[in-house]
């Protein structure tokens, strides 16, 4: 064989070898932005359900508590925002405020034992309670995801074969600021 044919030979193969670790790291992207897609999708999921739960637990308190307008006025005004979002950061920040109005609401059946002890509350109390483990896991997994992900579209050689093709950093679910701080409800009680 001459010369010339084994360098055009070697180089061809080096070439075969490095598109096939571009194509090979391309779709290595592709699933892990899919699981990423996938992951909130299951956040979006606990989201859709605990929506969904929200009107008969307003319903079933205000049968009690029917002077606690602004509460009821607050969860579906959190409940529209979380509807009509439509990006991840509104929905985070739609989630946050809900989560607040829920956490009101239920304060709420704290001054009404007979509300407590009515089985309608207790069972959307306790499918609202799983719904909020179930989107906490949710969460999780989607945050781990985006991590797994992330590392991916940092790490060399796939940063640069991820910023040639157009795969970007995903933002984790945050919670709000102040959300470690206990909610506090105050329903001019002390005065």
């Amino acid at each position: 064989m001459k010369k010339s044919t084994i360098i055009l030979l070697s180089v061809l193969g080096v070439g075969v070898i490095l598109i096939g670790m571009f194509f090979s790291s391309y779709n290595g992207f592709v699933s892990a932005e899919e699981n990423v897609n996938a992951k909130w999708s299951q956040v979006e999921n606990q989201l859709q359900r605990r929506s969904d739960l929200i009107p008969n637990l307003v319903e079933t308190v205000k049968g009690y508590a029917s002077h606690e307008e602004k509460i009821f006025t607050d969860v579906a005004n959190a409940r529209a925002k979380l509807a009509g979002s439509t990006t991840r950061q509104q929905q985070a920040a739609a989630n946050d405020e809900l989560s607040g109005a829920l956490n009101r609401l239920l304060v709420v059946s704290e001054n009404y034992p007979q509300l407590k002890a009515n089985e309608n509350f207790r069972q959307l109390s306790d499918e609202l309670a799983g719904t909020e483990n179930r989107l906490a896991v949710a969460r999780k997994d989607y945050n781990d995801t985006v991590a797994e992900y992330n590392k991916k579209v940092k790490k060399m050689p796939g940063a640069i074969i991820a910023n040639m093709s157009g795969f970007r950093e995903k933002e984790y679910f945050k919670a709000a600021p102040g959300a470690e701080q206990p909610v506090k409800v105050d329903f001019g009680t002390n005065k």
